[in-house]
């Protein structure tokens, strides 16, 4: 598994935290659009590394058109020299159009029209050939050479989805290099319902999808209080019921659901069981978590990210942790 790190909010911190995690041994380094933009820090990032790879975690791609989004990141990759990983996602409806003012519908189509898009505009670019792309929400028909961007060596980067739900993850599988897995999540759900849809709907001929996972992760008590809370935060939305149902809880989803509606978020935190707790995080010492992760999802996970929930630390806060991870 490829070991990544989280780049913090705020561009003062990129710089510092692309090195420190290139230091430290990390392959990848991802940049969440929450409060900041998607795509301005990996250029800072990707300025003061060499070898680091590069990615949004996520891009809202319903928040702009393929077009903008193809000129953004064949300008990343050719600025780090092919380390750009262009990660998107649609988020919900209500941020779409309420706070971006954009179009929502069928997202799962939408989204694999989105990606269609980008890779005709991005093969239009590097052949010459005529740009045509129309279908039920993307038309893109004009290219003049005035708007080529400057040959980009490298190719096109490549695209990763975050997808929960069938409908996304078989979109994911149609067209996407890789899958972002919801922190929600148990080695069960992978095993037994990610993984089988996404290579159910895996074209003939196509490489294997990279899983890339955001993994809880616990080193002390406050960790696990913060990872327990999280999991009740999320357990209560309905969308992520199914992965409480595989293993029979499902009724702890309504019981959450219920309590975060009355805004009684306390009282959610001792509901999640230890049980529980432990089938979504790996909790100990940096080298039982490390042995944790690989044991659960080394023969499943092609990419590790380590979460925990809150943490306002950089990369450095999971030195001995990725060297725990590397050490056989």
């Amino acid at each position: 598994m490829k070991i990544d790190a989280r780049l913090r909010d705020g561009l003062e911190h990129v710089a510092e935290d692309a090195r420190v995690a290139e230091e430290i041994g990390f392959h990848g380094a991802w940049n969440s659009e929450n409060r900041a933009d998607a795509f301005l820090p990996i250029a800072v990032g990707a300025e003061h590394t060499t070898r680091l790879e590069l990615g949004s975690s996520v891009a809202i791609a319903f928040a702009r058109t393929p077009m903008t989004v193809a000129y953004q990141a064949v300008d990343l990759q050719r600025f780090s020299r092919g380390r750009f990983v262009l990660g998107l996602g649609s988020q919900i409806r209500p941020h779409v159009q309420r706070r971006f003012s954009m179009p929502w519908s069928k997202p799962a189509a939408r989204m694999k029209d989105f990606v269609l898009a980008l890779r005709a505009i991005w093969h239009a670019w590097d052949t010459g050939e005529r740009l045509h792309h129309r279908s039920e929400f993307y038309d893109h028909t004009l290219m003049t050479p005035n708007f080529v961007p400057p040959e980009n060596p490298y190719g096109p980067p490549k695209v990763f989805l975050a997808a929960v739900g069938p409908h996304m993850l078989r979109a994911t599988a149609q067209v996407a290099d890789g899958l972002f897995t919801h922190p929600f999540l148990t080695e069960r759900y992978l095993r037994e319902v990610i993984l089988p849809e996404v290579e159910a709907h895996r074209g003939e001929g196509m490489a294997p999808l990279e899983i890339a996972l955001s993994a809880f992760v616990a080193l002390d008590e406050a960790d696990v209080e913060a990872v327990r809370r999280q999991i009740s935060f999320y357990g209560s939305t309905p969308a992520y019921r199914p992965v409480l149902e595989l293993h029979g809880w499902g009724d702890l989803q309504t019981d959450l659901n219920t309590l975060s509606k009355r805004g009684r978020w306390d009282e959610m935190v001792p509901l999640v069981t230890d049980e529980i707790l432990e089938s979504m995080c790996s909790v100990g010492t940096e080298q039982e978590v490390a042995a944790a992760l690989r044991r659960r999802y080394g023969s499943l996970a092609h990419r590790v990210r380590f979460n925990r929930p809150g943490d306002t630390s950089g990369p450095a806060r999971f030195a001995g942790l990725v060297e725990a991870l590397r050490t056989p």
